[in-house]
């Protein structure tokens, strides 16, 4: 990952600096999600799939997904709510990722705090 992309996404998780354990209803969550064993080939096939820079997921505000040294996904998404992305995660990716054979990615959420973003429309898939 270029170090340029790199901080933005490090850039939006430092200004997430603190997360309450307890999330009001209809609060925006922090999903960090990590996919081991689904590789670049596998995210771009699921982008294919399931064609989310087109046809928008219902209550996805932010989405950023890079590879670690081992090649495995990393994302750090903004969801206007858990039902949305639990929603999407089960009626949308979870069959997509069946159909290309990849294993499901798992995450942590965290209520939102604080977000701020520079730049990122540079970033965008076009």
């Amino acid at each position: 990952m270029e170090s340029s992309k790199k901080a933005i996404v490090i850039e939006l998780m430092a200004e997430i600096f603190y997360m309450s354990r307890y999330q009001r209803p209809g609060m925006a969550i922090l999903a960090i999600v990590t996919g081991q064993g689904l590789t670049k080939q596998m995210y771009d096939e699921l982008r294919k799939e399931v064609d989310w820079e087109h046809n928008r997921p219902k209550g996805i505000i932010f989405h950023a997904a890079g590879f670690d040294n081992s090649g495995n996904l990393r994302v750090a998404d903004i969801w206007e709510s858990e039902q949305d992305l639990n929603n999407f995660f089960n009626s949308v990716l979870k069959p997509a990722a069946e159909k290309i054979n990849a294993p499901m990615p798992k995450g942590e959420i965290f209520p939102i705090h604080s977000v701020s973003t520079w730049g990122v429309d540079n970033y965008r898939v076009k």
